[in-house]
């Protein structure tokens, strides 16, 4: 403790001169914040020229939930509970979409962790185009420099499973935790060739966002391509996003993708995402995500269950009545719901106190 509180001071102590200290930015912006996507250097995700229109339901049809005369009770339930965006379609149409607090539809939000299911995505992808083998590829097939024992034994599958058996505690509530040092951190490529393992993979469920790091890492040497780069490539211009996204990266000059947190997008360009798993990776006509992988996603195929005992499968939760959603630390959410064909998008600037998988599917429900 003693340690832990000089090294604090030493580095409040060098503010003005040693801005990249780790524990000075924990202190200076302190937790995940929604306006953290300006904070960070980032790299572009390119749009292409033409947007994907999305179709909207007559202004004059009030959607089942939300009666016209309870909606302004809802809207104030979104707004206490620090609602950003709120989106909901049905059958490819929107048929709810507000902003909050001075948002709108061209504000771009940084998604947290709901950027790990695009890496999942994209792990899909580059196994259908046998640039990995399978989800049986080990961390060390590429990734020489994890020295470590027990890297040779993490399979993909236990990266995107969070069952890897490394030893690494999730917690943003302290400097001293090895999470922050990843969120504020300047090298993080450095960081990760020194993780050990504490467990045989394979043996119990641990949410753990440096999973999700070595996972896009090996992405990158597999598809030789940077991250950003390939998401553009295989997903955002295939589907036409309407916005320009970044990808937050830990320092110009590191230049390492924060994959596991810093996806920035418009709520619009979510809620696309989520209906290409809602149309089991066919995306007009096109399949960009193998239906397979779409498949196994929806699927609960081991013991793995997050803090709220839903069901967690290739970086997706799964709930009982067959959604899936995606989850970001400040409620970020993509929820999808193929039997009723709905998809909701949940943005804010911090999740309240609601239970919102449990508000989509009872929204779900009305629909």
């Amino acid at each position: 403790m003693v340690k832990h509180l000089k090294t604090a001071v030493f580095c409040l102590s060098l503010m003005l001169i040693a801005p990249s200290c780790t524990f000075v930015r924990f202190f200076t912006w302190n937790y995940a914040d929604v306006n953290d996507n300006h904070k960070f250097p980032s790299v572009p995700v390119l749009k292409s020229e033409k947007a994907f229109s999305l179709t909207y339901a007559p202004a004059n049809i009030s959607i089942a939930p939300i009666p016209h005369q309870a909606e302004p009770v809802f809207e104030n339930l979104l707004t206490k509970n620090k609602t950003l965006a709120f989106l909901i379609l049905r059958n490819d149409s929107m048929l709810y979409e507000k902003y909050f607090d001075g948002y709108d539809a061209q504000q771009v939000i940084p998604s947290f962790s709901v950027s790990k299911v695009f890496v999942s995505a994209l792990t899909g992808i580059a196994i259908e185009e046998g640039k990995i083998k399978n989800t049986e590829a080990v961390v060390t097939d590429y990734l020489t420099g994890m020295s470590s024992p027990g890297f040779n034994k993490i399979r993909i599958e236990d990266l995107l499973n969070m069952r890897s058996g490394i030893d690494f505690k999730e917690s943003y509530s302290t400097p001293f935790s090895p999470m922050p040092k990843y969120y504020y951190g300047r090298h993080i490529t450095r960081y990760a060739k020194h993780l050990k393992t504490i467990a045989p993979p394979d043996q119990h469920y641990e949410y753990q966002s440096v999973n999700t790091l070595l996972l896009s890492l090996m992405l990158e040497k597999a598809v030789q391509l940077p991250i950003n780069q390939y998401l553009e490539e295989k997903l955002w211009k295939p589907m036409g996003m309407e916005s320009e996204a970044s990808w937050s990266i830990d320092s110009k000059s590191g230049n390492t993708v924060k994959s596991f947190c810093c996806l920035n997008a418009v709520a619009r360009d979510y809620a696309r995402f989520g209906m290409l798993y809602l149309h089991h990776g066919n995306w007009n006509g096109k399949q960009i995500v193998p239906a397979k992988w779409i498949v196994k996603t929806m699927s609960v195929i081991n013991d793995s269950r997050d803090s709220q005992g839903y069901s967690y499968t290739y970086c997706w939760r799964v709930t009982p009545k067959g959604a899936i959603f995606a989850k970001g630390v400040l409620g970020q959410y993509i929820y999808v719901l193929p039997q009723k064909n709905i998809v909701i998008v949940r943005l804010g600037r911090g999740p309240g106190d609601i239970n919102w998988a449990q508000l989509f599917e009872d929204l779900s429900a009305r629909l």
